[in-house]
């Protein structure tokens, strides 16, 4: 697995064997924990969420969706940190570099089956960010001993399913396509709405972004003014 192209690990029925040489391969990258208080997220992003970053040390419950996924991980790799994506076999590798994802410091374990929890406590040692598709139902005990690693390493997981005692959530609903007229046309960008509620903003933050906009990453949409009324006067004189 080299360390300047994209690491993708076989779903191989050794799995043990991947464990090791992921071990192997993490253990040359040898990150520094960061004391930064936060990640950074796209400048889309960045009203919905308390200090306008992703907890570092915690883990968010998010909607399994690539784009969203994706949108919250471009910043940190714009920034040249790696990220890794675990249980996701599906995940479209042009789709993640439309995003702005450095597929050359993006991880991909795609089917690490039940060692899942194994592996993503093995990646916190070096990557920043993390997305994992759980192959089960996390237990508490689990969580725990996760969230020590976390904390100590200063890294965060983005989990697509709920989580014990997670730090917040963060959904895209309400998706429309653009593009599409009556029976005819091409589909051009999507827009959304994403909503986050975390533990020290309990009210859901809501609000409307392209994704994917029109060059594949995440874009805000403007606010629109509505059209004051015309007096009656003002419509004669015109």
């Amino acid at each position: 697995m080299g360390i300047g192209t994209i690491s993708a690990l076989s779903p191989a029925d050794e799995r043990a064997g991947e464990i090791l040489r992921l071990r192997r391969e993490i253990g040359r990258m040898q990150r520094r924990r960061s004391d930064d208080p936060v990640l950074p997220v796209d400048a889309a992003l960045q009203t919905l969420l308390p200090e306008q970053g992703l907890q570092t040390g915690t883990v968010y419950s998010v909607s399994p969706s690539p784009s969203l996924i994706f949108a919250l991980m471009s910043a940190v790799s714009r920034r040249g940190g790696w990220c890794a994506a675990v249980g996701m076999p599906t995940l479209g590798l042009e789709a993640a570099a439309a995003s702005g994802i450095d597929l050359s410091r993006l991880i991909l374990v795609p089917s690490p089956g039940e060692r899942w929890m194994a592996v993503v406590s093995a990646l916190a040692e070096v990557v920043p960010l993390i997305a994992v598709n759980p192959g089960a139902r996390v237990r508490d005990a689990d969580a725990a001993r996760l969230a020590a690693r976390l904390r100590d390493r200063g890294c965060t997981v983005l989990a697509t399913s709920p989580w014990p005692q997670s730090e917040g959530l963060i959904s895209l609903h309400d998706p429309h396509w653009e593009g599409l007229g009556d029976g005819w046309g091409l589909l051009s960008d999507r827009t959304v709405t994403v909503t986050a509620q975390t533990r020290s903003t309990p009210r859901p933050q809501s609000l409307r972004v392209r994704l994917p906009g029109s060059l594949g990453g995440v874009e805000s949409v403007p606010v629109q003014t509505p059209a004051l009324p015309t007096h009656p006067r003002w419509a004669a004189a015109s």
